[in-house]
């Protein structure tokens, strides 16, 4: 029961507006390591001048660089957004996540929450059939990385895989649009944390993979790495094509295989 409840709470506070602290601009600055990371997150394919249809929020100064929260929104929607990759340029693994969506998830509004090491770019390249465009926020963050777990791990392994859907009603009930909030839990555990107890640093242990499918339509991927926060949530619109439920697919470092299906109406 106490579980229960934590895990509702939980769900609550995400469910809250997720661009809290100051709210002054923080366009891209200069990066000495975005010009060394360049070739090996895209090789040589070139970054268009104009601007992107995918436009990418994140507070100025975050209130906890364990969960910062970034929101993926298409601003041009005649763009067809195959893909984003998300950048964290001073985290120690930069590729924070390398996303694929459908066709059902278009125009493409897309929430996650990410760890940040130190102040830092967080960009996003969109991936078009025009080519690749880039956006992003300047992020005062420091620590997100090596800050400690919130469950010791034997907790955190016990729950391992527990999954929760909550949808939203849509503003207008005739549109087949919806908004979903998907929560798997999962410690995350970076390699750079320290166990409270013996002070030995936790091994790495992350989802590596994860995707969601409407029947038997995919709506979209993530291929993720050290810097998605413990207890990934995904927050996104799409398409409603009439199936009862999404399947939730995950896997992780050590192995571990999750699925799971949640029924649309099932609130908890």
């Amino acid at each position: 029961m106490a579980r229960t409840l934590m895990f509702a709470g939980a769900l609550a506070l995400l469910a809250a507006p997720v661009l809290s602290g100051e709210t002054v601009e923080n366009p891209l600055t200069t990066s000495a390591t975005w010009q060394s990371l360049q070739f090996d997150v895209l090789g040589d394919r070139p970054v268009s001048e104009a601007q992107s249809p995918l436009a990418l929020d994140a507070p100025y100064r975050a209130s906890d660089a364990a969960t910062v929260p970034i929101v993926l929104r298409q601003i041009d929607p005649s763009a067809r957004i195959e893909a984003a990759t998300l950048v964290i340029d001073e985290n120690p693994a930069p590729v924070a996540a390398e996303l694929t969506f459908s066709e059902a998830m278009a125009p493409v509004e897309f929430e996650l929450r990410v760890r940040v090491n130190q102040y830092s770019n967080v960009r996003v390249i969109a991936e078009t059939p025009e080519g690749l465009f880039m956006s992003g926020r300047f992020v005062k963050a420091s620590g997100g990385c090596s800050a400690p777990a919130t469950r010791a791990p034997e907790v955190a392994l016990a729950n391992l895989g527990q999954m929760k859907l909550r949808t939203f009603e849509p503003a207008q009930m005739s549109t087949p649009r919806r908004e979903a909030q998907i929560m798997l839990r999962h410690p995350n555990y970076s390699g750079l944390q320290r166990d409270q107890v013996s002070q030995l640093f936790i091994p790495a242990h992350f989802i590596d993979h994860l995707e969601v499918w409407q029947g038997d339509n995919r709506l979209f991927t993530m291929q993720g790495g050290i810097s998605i926060s413990e207890n990934p949530v995904f927050r996104f619109s799409y398409d409603d094509n009439g199936a009862p439920a999404l399947t939730v697919r995950a896997t992780d470092t050590e192995g571990n295989r999750f699925e799971q299906s949640l029924p649309k109406d099932a609130q908890g």
